[in-house]
């Protein structure tokens, strides 16, 4: 790959390191100290998770080193404010954060965001001083991209250097979409400016709330601090969020990212917007301003996102199959209502020899149940269970001969669903082992008294973002040999979490102190395995274009790991009559053949090379390049599909489109 040319970097740079060097801003960053109830809060917070959280964690010098490391990530994730020097003066601290449990003084946690806060201004009106003069775009140089694993500049002319190719990079994108310097340059100088602005908006409780987080964070991923606010709006948020876009967000580094796109939403319905693309900007209406968001709280991205039905929304994204390209997106904001979330069904006609055989499909968004009114006696409730068998009995009414689950981008719900889903489709028995911190287990059982509401070929589809309640279910069908489940690894999230009020515990008269999701339990397939962080493996596995180091629990070093208990005792059906290993020779013959299996492997192949790189060229010729082969590969696909009539969205849907066919490889057997 190229390397920065500091040669060519250093007559620039030297004209501008003496502004640099003085350490002064035009911008003055704010300096934040603790409140009054953040030492008790604090302290608090620590004894609790030390005292219930399901890893009962010791909270002492290896614990403090984990989470102060932890929180200089937070800070400054691909080390672009940080020094090696501030480091170095940082480190005083890394065993203080236990002693802060017994003596509440958290001041110095508060020092070194300050320093970020001045350092991230620095380079703020540093990039603003580059924007003076335009780039050649013709040289050798590069960027390095991908600095997670870098190491800290070691002085401020190191970082010029750094920052200079950085924004050269952002004038690059934009220059390469088709902008000329005046206005990209404006543009960036308007991002910079807004983090600027959104910075100063940050108060001491959104600093307590990070600190809280990256501390917290080192139980496990699931464990949190909420602010009051973020506390006192949790339930609002959680109506609003549902009008809006239909995507669930999580911070990246400084980026934005979608986690997962709703079914159902303006998102999936729009088909513009993928798990994996990055938000670097958002417009309100269809000309209103595009907002840079680069490095600001998650929560001011979403109420930019979020809006009224029927406004409108642009996003500014860098799409997760392309980061060399900056792309914007116009949707429609709109009401997702519990009938988009519920499950759905629809018939598929596949044909095998001549023969036309239906195949029923049953789409499960989440798993969900009206609680309130199933305790004010509704007959009438609507719950995931209920819904799909009055969709399996219009499905057999139209004779199909087998019927796939599609659990895919289901991230869980409720876990009572889960086990009586699990139900229809066995005769009774366990469905769920679930094991608290004290070490006692629980089952779940189907309880409906030996009732099989289907019994026929049954296939599970999931995928990368299956989980928690939908890796239950998935994990029963394969533990019983009552199904086949086909599709991606699932996500591995198999804990159970609980909100504490922190109301409840820290009086200071009339100052609230927020509250605490801790993990409490861990969920256990019958056969003893932990759904936790390994997920649910298919029988019939195809692989993944989202690294499951990134889209999974297994991507946080801080995940609960995976383990065993007893067997819970069940009868599970014969092996024989789901011939696994008979199934997957067919798939492995049927799926080679398949030129959708071939372009997956592609860009799969591709998206691992991206990722692996450490720097990106800065040469605008050959950026181009890179990307008109990107364009002449997808105008290729689309050209052979649509001479071979498989432009269609079933078509080129790999896994619903191979569980159909392992239906009818179930009905062939047979």
């Amino acid at each position: 790959m190229y390397k920065t040319s500091f040669i060519f970097l250093s007559a620039v740079l030297l004209t501008l390191h003496a502004w640099s060097a003085q350490d002064t801003t035009q911008h003055k960053p704010k300096q934040f100290m603790p409140e009054s109830q953040h030492a008790l809060t604090y302290q608090t917070a620590l004894q609790f998770v030390a005292s219930y959280h399901f890893s009962k964690p010791a909270i002492n010098d290896a614990f403090s080193e984990k989470a102060f490391k932890n929180y200089l990530d937070m800070l400054d994730p691909q080390k672009l404010y940080f020094t090696q020097v501030d480091i170095d003066n940082f480190n005083q601290y890394s065993l203080r954060i236990d002693d802060a449990m017994l003596d509440g003084n958290i001041q110095f946690l508060f020092d070194i965001f300050n320093t970020s806060q001045q350092r991230m201004f620095d380079r703020i009106d540093y990039a603003t001083t580059l924007l003076r003069d335009s780039f050649d775009f013709t040289l050798q140089d590069s960027f390095e991209i991908n600095r997670e694993d870098a190491a800290y500049c070691t002085d401020f002319a190191d970082m010029d250097a750094l920052w200079y190719a950085r924004i050269k990079y952002e004038c690059l994108q934009l220059a390469s979409s088709g902008k000329y310097y005046k206005e990209y340059s404006e543009t960036i100088r308007k991002r910079y400016e807004n983090l600027a602005k959104n910075a100063l908006k940050t108060k001491s409780e959104d600093v307590f709330q990070l600190i809280m987080n990256a501390i917290l964070e080192v139980c496990d991923p699931h464990t949190n601090y909420f602010s009051p606010r973020t506390a006192e709006d949790f339930n609002q948020s959680m109506s609003l969020s549902l009008e809006g876009i239909g995507a669930q967000l999580q911070m990246e580094g400084e980026y934005t990212k979608i986690r997962e796109v709703i079914k159902g939403g303006p998102a999936d319905r729009s088909k513009k917007l993928k798990a994996g693309d990055k938000i670097i900007g958002v417009g309100q209406a269809e000309k209103g301003e595009i907002v840079n968001v680069i490095d600001w709280r998650l929560d001011d991205v979403v109420s930019l996102i979020r809006g009224k039905k029927g406004t409108t929304v642009r996003l500014e994204i860098i799409p997760a199959n392309d980061p060399n390209k900056v792309k914007i997106i116009e949707l429609v904001r709109d009401k997702i209502v519990l009938e988009d979330q519920s499950a759905k069904s629809s018939v598929k006609e596949v044909v095998r020899n001549g023969k036309k055989m239906k195949v029923g499909v049953v789409s499960i968004p989440a798993f969900y149940m009206d609680f309130a009114a199933a305790q004010r006696g509704d007959k009438e409730y609507k719950s995931t269970t209920r819904d799909v068998k009055k969709l399996i009995t219009e499905l057999n009414k139209q004779k199909i001969q087998g019927l796939i689950i599609d659990l895919r981008n289901n991230g869980g719900g409720s876990l009572q669903e889960a086990v009586e889903l699990t139900g229809l489709f066995i005769n009774s028995g366990p469905v769920v082992q679930v094991k608290d911190m004290m070490g006692n287990t629980r089952v779940e059982q189907d309880k409906d008294g030996g009732l099989v509401y289907y019994d026929g070929p049954l296939v599970v589809l999931v995928n990368r973002f299956s989980a928690s309640a939908s890796e239950i279910f998935a994990g029963a069908i394969q533990d019983y040999n009552r199904g086949i489940v086909v599709g991606e690894r699932t996500f591995g999230k198999g804990t159970v979490q609980q909100v504490e009020d922190m109301n409840n515990y820290v009086r200071l008269g009339n100052a609230k102190v927020g509250q605490v999701k801790l993990t409490l339990a861990k969920f256990y397939r019958v056969n003893g395995s932990s759904t936790q962080h390994k997920g649910v493996t298919p029988d019939i596995l195809l692989p993944s274009i989202y690294d499951g180091r990134k889209y999974g629990e297994d991507g946080s070093e801080f995940a609960l790991p995976w383990d065993q208990i007893a067997t819970s005792y069940y009868t599970s059906l014969s092996q024989e009559m789901l011939k696994r290993d008979m199934l997957q020779q067919l798939h492995s013959t049927r799926i080679t053949k398949n030129i959708e299996y071939t372009y997956l492997k592609q860009d799969i192949e591709r998206i691992q090379q991206l990722e692996k790189r450490r720097y990106i060229t800065l040469n605008q010729a050959q950026m181009k390049a890179q990307t008109t082969e990107d364009d002449n590969v997808k105008k290729q696909r689309d050209e052979f599909r649509k001479a071979n009539k498989s432009d269609n969205a079933d078509a080129q849907d790999l896994i619903l489109t191979e569980g159909e066919e392992v239906i009818l490889d179930l009905l062939q057997l047979k």
